[in-house]
């Protein structure tokens, strides 16, 4: 929140500093230049100008003098102090300067061959005229480069200084071409044109000049203007254009001239002083903006840091606070809250959702008001979800505890109406009853399950597991589907026993759902070393490894039951039994393209059990007697409260499923048929009132 101020300000800092340090860096670069290149080419200017005039005079009579060569002399000087002068610079000669040097070097290297051509009479005296011009041209253009001033208004006085030593430049070369036709009297056609451009030209610059100079620097001009060396010059170039001739007095031509230019060199001199001090002045005054915009400003900018960090330490701390408080309120209270409602106990809404103690600016103090307010909000919603749960919960259990109380009694009377029954064909629908009314318990139990409580049934004694696993078949719909493999001999703690009862029913009946009714569901236990494992295996479609891992994830830490979720109730009812007693359901891809759930018994549930001996051959199953310390058919029959002879011994190995029932033939008569059932019910009769005895309860 204080970084982007400080940054948006060190940058607007950055950029006026850029601003201005670009401009001293401007007026930095205009010295260097004027004091290397402006110093060296204006001496090289003049020294150009002699040699031109010269030079044209040497071509007109075709004599080479002693004076000729002492100012070739001074010029070659001049260009070798402008060629150091221009290596001096270095880096204050910009971009786009370079060409223009780059020409004016060219030029200045073709001094020798115009010099040869003048002195050979290869040239003519106006050719040799302009090729000197050529080279004072790329000078002039130099020049203007050289005017780098970063004020407008003094740009604009010096660009207009420069035009009125351009036309300077022009009054020279009239001076030099008529001086040259002074000697012989007559002028070229050629001549008399380009005499004629120079005055032009001299005009549109003076007159450029002076509209560009403020009234201090235009007046000198207009003074040298309105005299009479200027008034006799502008007479005679009048004439010149007019005749065709050079002035017919030559005297009165050289005494204007060089009085008019005398007076021109000063006023540039004293002109460019001017300008210098205005630049000088305006140097001071970018100086004083570098100064105010780096110094003052960047003190202002730390200043402003300094502040922003005290300002911004002193929020970070209450921010601290209010985190520390809010994180307190969502990983350590709601969560313990939310821990005590699921355990039913009582909770103070007031005690919980007291207001955060945060101590700081008004808005960390609104902010925490906020939270305060959220906290009351969801500690209030959360109780209310709890009690709504625990309403449900116990609309759950009391459904399922009547239904269980007419259950019983709907097991009893079939019980009864079984012992009254010889009819071996209403005895099988006496059997098909009893099994859908088991179901119907089981349903019952999963209602108490999810309402937090548990079942009635439980026994102080190890129950076999293969009671366990007839038991849990004979609570599925379609158990004729169902093959029991091999179950080795072992028992499970009796308090456990209707819990896993119940747990492996469910996941029998999801793979007997979930699979095609032409296959069957294999069930199968084994002895392993942590415990007691129990596999039920379908041939489905299967699951995908995603879905796979979602529903273990749920079966290893159940979630809260959402009524809106009742599609998942088995398995919800699946993860809430293993979690109980510390059971370990797992799913996953079977070899045969369907599920295989494994159920793993923790060894602290499981005892030993001998195997039971194989009956022999044609003999008829031995009845526990009331003395009999194994009760593998009592306890069947408490498990399930008479389970189908069907489902009793279809599909289980010999050695634990005892002899084979030899089916139903008509060789047995009716007496034959109801004296055996009537010596089964006597069994389970006994085998029932000696679990009584010994005290165990269902």
């Amino acid at each position: 929140m204080l970084l982007l101020p400080l940054l948006s300000l060190s940058a607007l800092w950055g950029f006026v500093l850029n601003l201005t340090v670009g401009d001293g860096q401007s007026l930095l670069r205009a010295n260097t230049l004027y004091q290397t290149i402006g110093v060296t080419s204006t001496d090289l200017g003049l020294q150009l100008q002699a040699e031109r005039t010269r030079s044209v005079a040497a071509a007109t009579t075709r004599k080479l003098t002693e004076d000729l060569g002492e100012q070739r002399a001074r010029t070659d000087k001049a260009v070798g102090e402008f060629g150091r002068a221009a290596a001096d610079a270095g880096d204050a000669i910009t971009d786009d300067m370079r060409p223009t040097l780059d020409t004016l070097t060219t030029e200045l290297a073709r001094l020798s061959s115009i010099r040869n051509d003048l002195d050979t009479g290869n040239s003519s005296r106006l050719a040799g005229m302009n090729a000197y011009n050529q080279v004072l041209d790329a000078l002039f253009r130099l020049y203007d480069h050289l005017v780098t001033v970063p004020d407008l208004a003094l740009f604009q006085e010096a660009s207009s200084l420069q035009a009125m030593g351009n036309a300077r430049e022009l009054i020279a070369r009239e001076q030099a071409l008529v001086g040259a036709a002074l000697i012989n009297g007559r002028l070229s056609e050629a001549e008399v044109t380009a005499v004629t451009e120079y005055v032009a030209s001299r005009k549109f610059l003076h007159a450029r000049g002076l509209a560009g100079l403020d009234v201090e620097l235009r007046q000198p001009y207009e003074q040298v203007f309105s005299t009479e060396p200027f008034l006799s010059f502008s007479a005679a170039e009048l004439s010149i254009v007019k005749t065709g001739r050079p002035p017919a007095d030559a005297g009165a031509w050289n005494v204007s001239v060089t009085a008019l230019a005398d007076r021109l060199d000063k006023i540039g001199v004293t002109s460019t002083g001017v300008i210098a001090d205005r630049a000088a002045a305006g140097a001071t005054s970018i100086i004083v903006r570098i100064a105010l915009a780096g110094g003052v400003g960047l003190i202002a900018v730390i200043a402003s840091i300094l502040i922003s960090v005290r300002f911004g330490r002193r929020l970070a701390a209450e921010l601290a606070g209010l985190r520390t408080a809010a994180l307190d309120l969502a990983e350590v209270r709601l969560p313990r809250l939310v821990g005590q409602l699921r355990e039913s106990a009582e909770v103070d809404v007031r005690q919980e959702a007291k207001p955060l103690r945060i101590t700081g600016s008004a808005e960390i103090t609104d902010v925490a008001g906020a939270f305060g307010s959220v906290q009351r909000t969801a500690v209030e919603a959360a109780v209310g979800q709890a009690s709504l749960r625990q309403g449900v919960g116990q609309v759950f259990l009391n459904l399922a505890r009547r239904k269980q109380g007419l259950l019983h009694r709907q097991l009893t009377l079939l019980d009864a109406m079984q012992r009254r029954t010889h009819d071996p064909d209403r005895l099988d629908e006496l059997f098909r009853l009893d099994h859908l009314t088991t179901r119907m318990r089981r349903h019952a139990e999963g209602l108490i399950i999810l309402s937090g409580a548990a079942p009635g049934r439980a026994w102080r004694k190890p129950v076999p597991v293969l009671d366990i696993v007839r038991a849990a078949v004979a609570e599925v719909e379609d158990y004729s589907r169902i093959n029991v493999d091999a179950v080795p001999p072992a028992a499970l703690d009796g308090a456990a026993a209707a819990d896993l009862t119940h747990l492996v029913a469910e996941l029998i009946e999801n793979a007997a759902i979930y699979s095609s009714p032409e296959t069957a569901v294999q069930v199968r236990g084994d002895q392993v070393s942590n415990g007691y494992v129990i596999e039920v295996e379908d041939r489905g479609l299967g699951l995908t490894p995603e879905e796979y891992a979602a529903i273990n994830a749920r079966l290893a830490d159940p979630p809260e039951f959402d009524l809106a979720d009742s599609d998942r109730l088995g398995l919800f009812v699946v993860a809430r039994l293993a979690e109980r007693h510390g059971l370990q359901v797992t799913l996953r891809a079977s070899p045969f393209g369907g599920t295989t759930a494994i159920v793993l018994v923790p060894r602290r549930l499981v005892t030993e059990q001998d195997a039971l001996p194989a009956a022999p051959e044609g003999a008829p199953a031995e009845l526990p007697s009331r003395t009999s310390k194994k009760k593998p058919l009592a306890v069947v029959g408490q498990l399930h409260n008479g389970l189908p002879r069907r489902v009793r011994q279809a599909n289980l190995p010999a050695q634990l499923s005892g002899p084979p029932e030899p089916p139903p033939k008509p060789e047995r008569s009716p007496d034959e048929v109801r004296d055996l059932f009537s010596a089964f019910q006597r069994g389970t009769q006994r085998a029932r009132e000696e679990a009584d005895h010994e005290g165990d309860d269902t």
